[in-house]
């Protein structure tokens, strides 16, 4: 796929894709938030992050049954590697990451840090082609892309 996306599908189906993403990131923020207000209500990063994910456990149950989803199979249970299976984890940061820092670094820029976060990982995993990810080279217009991250932390922060 190009880097723009553009290359391998339809304008449309972009823009379909790309809109589903923007509800993705605005979610993730709306989660941060509510997250964060259950943690002062609760008085406990702990128990807002339980029930986050609890919460978040209910629905993917509901996704899996409305979406009629096969039970995996034992052979391809056994060809995956074990770091596929810490995933929940490195959600877990993200979430006790939100919860804690949203009150103290406020939602612009908590976001705009995470945000740079995800461009700085997903730079390597590209360059690296780590975990199956289709390999990119790391080149200039990608690390000028990065700085400009950061600087837009930076003056979001001032």
């Amino acid at each position: 796929m190009g880097k723009s996306g553009l290359s391998d599908m339809g304008l449309v189906e972009f823009l379909g894709l790309a809109a589903f993403a923007v509800v993705g990131g605005a979610a993730i923020v709306f989660q941060a938030a509510v997250n964060a207000d259950l943690r002062a209500a609760l008085n406990s990063a702990s128990w807002a992050a339980l029930v986050s994910y609890t919460g978040g456990a209910v629905a993917m149950v509901v996704f899996v049954v409305l979406s009629r989803s096969s039970w995996p199979l034992a052979a391809d249970l056994a060809k995956t590697s074990w770091l596929s299976w810490t995933g929940g984890l490195f959600g877990a940061v993200y979430v006790v990451a939100a919860i804690l820092l949203l009150p103290k670094l406020g939602a612009t820029t908590l976001l705009a840090l995470f945000v740079a976060g995800q461009m700085v990982m997903s730079v390597v995993l590209d360059h690296y082609g780590i975990l199956g990810v289709p390999q990119h080279a790391i080149d200039l217009p990608r690390l000028v892309g990065c700085g400009l991250l950061v600087a837009a932390v930076i003056l979001i922060r001032i």
